[in-house]
């Protein structure tokens, strides 16, 4: 079980208890562990779960879905579009940052460490929460999207009023496990240089996602990273 050692929140850890005792996740741990001795595998064991451990179920406030984890030394930290202090901002993530500025006039930072948004309540997710280093979507259909999965559904089922952005058709298709009927849903084309320009620039997710919440009387994210 060296490939998942670390320790997760303990309102993740009592909510996703079945998933962690099932078959699959079992298969799941023997995969990693076999990998992490012929590859290397990013983000490293301890940051693998860190969307759940900087923002524990009852503070999750919006969910940003993502795909895979960067594959590039340094970049993938376990949330979703971020990278460490200090690692250039990958293309999408320069393009969240343009969007960010353009909809709330927020200077665009030289960090790209997200986690001050995901203490705040936003959980920043990927559906793969491992990959091998330089192979993209390496370890996808090996069990962590059954697992996220189930991470969007507990959210759906045990809370209400979250702001799901849905960037993409990967991360739209999840929209099928979220009850729209007590939560919202943000949608846009991915901020990808290769979609960007079909409707996520002046797509305003950032804007709108603070305007739900503010509705719901709870306290707006402080997107600015630059503080």
């Amino acid at each position: 079980m060296t490939g998942l050692k670390p320790e997760i929140e303990e309102s993740w850890k009592i909510a996703l208890m079945d998933e962690f005792q099932s078959p699959y996740f079992s298969e799941l741990k023997s995969f990693l562990n076999d990998e992490k001795e012929k590859h290397c595998v990013f983000p490293k064991g301890s940051e693998i779960f860190a969307a759940l451990n900087h923002t524990p179920l009852p503070s999750v406030k919006a969910v940003i879905l993502g795909q895979d984890p960067y594959h590039g030394d340094g970049q993938a930290h376990g949330l979703s579009f971020s990278v460490p202090k200090g690692v250039p901002h990958p293309p999408s993530l320069k393009n969240i940052f343009k969007e960010l500025s353009d909809d709330l006039g927020i200077p665009i930072p030289e960090s790209g460490n997200l986690e001050k948004w995901a203490k705040q309540g936003v959980l920043l997710l990927n559906a793969t929460l491992t990959v091998r280093k330089s192979e993209a979507g390496s370890h996808q259909g090996k069990g962590w999207e059954e697992f996220t999965d189930t991470i969007i559904s507990t959210i759906s089922s045990l809370r209400a009023g979250i702001v799901f952005i849905l960037w993409g058709k990967y991360a739209q298709n999840k929209q099928k496990l979220i009850d729209t009927s007590k939560h919202f849903i943000i949608k846009s084309v991915h901020p990808s240089p290769l979609s960007v320009y079909r409707g996520f620039w002046g797509s305003k997710p950032f804007s709108k996602t603070n305007q739900l919440l503010i509705d719901n009387g709870l306290e707006p994210i402080d997107w600015n990273l630059t503080k």
